[in-house]
């Protein structure tokens, strides 16, 4: 009799206790993560994490602090340094890309005055287009001047050396023709390299997927001690690259 009261007891007081552990559990621990600036997107995001054996994480204010700073301005032969900044931030000026913030404060600091855009058109994963006191201005990666077949070839060297110290080169066309590159500084956060490392001794493989160039992205993967890199990466493809 002792046996079966005590085995009806488990079996109706288990499912109880489960039905509320487990959601307790989950309150307790999602809503701890999010003080520590952790977001689960659902339950099952908690239960899969005790599998996961690889972390991959985007660059820009993930494992950099997210506030750039134009820091190398490389004109092409026979232009005009203050003229590359000036239609820089005209071109940008209606973008709310970190990458534009950056340009648009060095241009305010220098005291320039520039002529918003008009036409402005965000081309993501490349750039942006527009009209800047009627000239036709892009601005963005190298990509997206070679897609635009305008050639580069004068600003090649300059670009390399900018992404070998971990500048994100910029470059600016006028009218189809490169004007210059622009090499802007996004620092790692202090804690990234870390955090790579605590994950690496927890037997974990560390990645890193951006959209930024390759050299770009591998002086900043070097920084933080991150092993694999998946740079020039479109937005629309991170997830295929994850």
């Amino acid at each position: 009799l002792a046996l079966v009261s005590t085995v009806a007891v488990l079996v109706v007081a288990c499912p109880c206790a489960m039905g509320l552990a487990t959601p307790a559990a989950i309150m307790v621990g999602s809503g701890r993560a999010a003080e520590l600036g952790v977001l689960f997107r659902k339950g099952e995001a908690l239960e899969a994490l005790s599998h996961v054996d690889t972390v991959v994480f985007d660059k820009t204010g993930t494992l950099t602090l997210g506030r750039p700073e134009l820091t190398d301005l490389e004109p092409a032969p026979g232009r005009d340094a203050a003229a590359v900044l000036r239609f820089a931030a005209g071109a940008d000026a209606g973008s709310e890309h970190p990458l534009a913030a950056a340009i648009l404060a060095a241009a305010k600091s220098r005291g320039l005055e520039y002529s918003p855009a008009t036409g402005f058109e965000a081309i993501p994963g490349y750039g942006v287009q527009a009209t800047v006191d009627g000239h036709v201005v892009l601005l963005g990666a190298e990509r997206l001047l070679a897609r635009e077949n305008i050639s580069v070839d004068a600003l090649t060297e300059r670009a390399a050396a900018l992404a070998q110290r971990a500048r994100t080169p910029i470059y600016l066309a006028v009218d189809g023709a490169a004007w210059g590159v622009l090499g802007v500084a996004d620092p790692l956060k202090p804690e990234s390299a870390a955090v790579v490392t605590a994950l690496k001794a927890r037997g974990l493989r560390v990645g890193m997927i951006t959209g930024d160039s390759v050299r770009t992205a591998q002086a900043i993967a070097r920084q933080a001690g991150v092993d694999d890199v998946e740079a020039e990466v479109l937005p629309s493809g991170k997830a295929a690259a994850v």
